[in-house]
This record gives C-alpha cells, structure tokens and sequence, in this order.
C-alpha cells in the first residue's frame, strides 16, 4: 500500500525542475504547430529549439533551428503552405490522417487520403485523444478544434507537466502523482505517429527546411520523453514504501 502524502525532497525538486522545462518546450512546440509564427521567429532568433536539440541523446543537424532572418511573414507562407492550405507541400497535422488502420472505410479522390493507408478526419486517434482529456478534465484551446491536431496534444502534454511540477514542489499525494504520469505515458503512447508526420514534412518542407528540423526535434524529444516517463514511473513505483 502507498504512502498517501509525497514527501518532498532535493530530487523531487530537481523532478519538478525538469518537470517545468519540458512544460516549456511542449508549450513552445504547441504554439508552433498552431501556427503562432511570432513566436516560433522569436524562439529561432534566441536559440531555443537547438539549444533543446544540443542536449538530446540523438544527433539532430541544427542549422535550421537558429535565427537565420526568419521573420514573422515568411515563416506564416511556410506554415499555411505545409499545415493549412491543401496543396504540393500540405501535410496533415493530424493523428487521424496519418492512421494505417482506418476506423472506416470510404471513397475520397484526395490525394490525401488513400483507402486503407490514410485515416478520415475525426478517427479513431481524435477519439482517444479526447477520452484521455475528458479523464484529465481538459479542454484544449488550439488545434482548431481536432482534438489529434498536433498542437492539441502538445498543449495537453505542457498542462499535465506543469500539473506534475506542482504535485513535486507541493507535497502532493503519491495517488495524484501517480494519475499525472500514468496520463502522461499514455498520451506519450499516442504519438508514434509523429514519426510519420515528420518524415512527410521533411519530404515537403525542402527549402527552407525549418519546419522539417522542427518536427524532427519533437519526434526525437517526444521518444525520448516517453522512455524518461516510463523510467521515472518505475523508480517511484520501487521506492515508494508499501
């Protein structure tokens, strides 16, 4: 049987820390996939995404993730040209277009959709998505609405790490901690198809490549993210006294 209340510590500290960080990156990569093209400006010109990249395990190339003259007006032509117009570039920003099994079946000439290989719109990743929010009583605010939009699950991820930061830095329950985490990986669970979401924009996104090196540092942060998840939830479930 667990102890009911978590006694805080330096470690929890540092967990909280950590804990507050990735809140920060997750933020930064919702707000970049909701097209907030200021802010994505302002984040390559500091040097924040390859600061990130710099202390992944994976090597990520970071030439395009510094501050090179991308403005505000020319990083919007990208982002409407990959994730909102329809077009030669346009890739899907969602779970559901990018499924190998399908929820149903059905006719569409898209040429982004091919039946049995490319999911509908509002499929079953939507679903799950939107089940996992209801446990955690979340409503996204971006992501137009698409509860498997991109920026939707990055925004769910930066609440449930800010929710774990509070719990480390408060003394909250073990139980509470616990239901964070357990949120957490299964959410983490979820997004393996962002690997093939960042393998159709690096194909798409070849000129000025921002886009492509952005994606790439979310596939590789958020594997990443979900072995540290899985390995923190292990220690706590050792050590926690019975």
């Amino acid at each position: 049987m667990r102890m009911s209340e978590h006694t805080n510590t330096d470690d929890d500290r540092d967990e909280a820390a950590m804990a507050t960080a990735r809140a920060r990156l997750y933020r930064l990569l919702a707000a970049t996939f909701d097209g907030e093209t200021e802010t994505i400006a302002a984040a390559l010109d500091r040097g924040a995404f390859a600061t990130v990249a710099d202390v992944l395990p994976i090597d990520i190339e970071t030439a395009n993730l510094r501050g090179d003259g991308h403005d505000a007006d020319s990083l919007a032509i990208g982002y409407d040209n990959l994730f909102v117009v329809p077009g030669t570039h346009y890739v899907p920003p969602f779970a559901s277009a990018h499924a190998t099994d399908p929820s149903e079946a059905f006719e569409s000439d898209s040429r982004y959709h091919t039946a049995g290989e490319a999911g509908e719109l509002l499929g079953d990743p939507a679903a799950d998505m939107a089940r996992l929010y209801a446990a955690a009583g979340f409503s996204p605010e971006r992501g137009d609405d698409i509860p498997d939009h991109i920026a939707a699950c990055f925004e769910f991820m930066r609440a449930l790490c800010e929710r774990e930061a509070a719990l480390l830095d408060g003394d909250g329950s073990e139980s509470n901690l616990d239901a964070v985490r357990e949120l957490q990986a299964r959410t983490l669970s979820r997004l393996g198809w962002i690997d093939r979401f960042e393998e159709a924009v690096a194909s798409r996104d070849t000129v000025e490549g921002v886009f492509a090196a952005i994606a790439r540092l979310a596939r590789t942060f958020t594997a990443w993210d979900a072995q540290e998840v899985a390995h923190a939830d292990r220690q706590l479930s050792e050590t926690t006294p019975s």
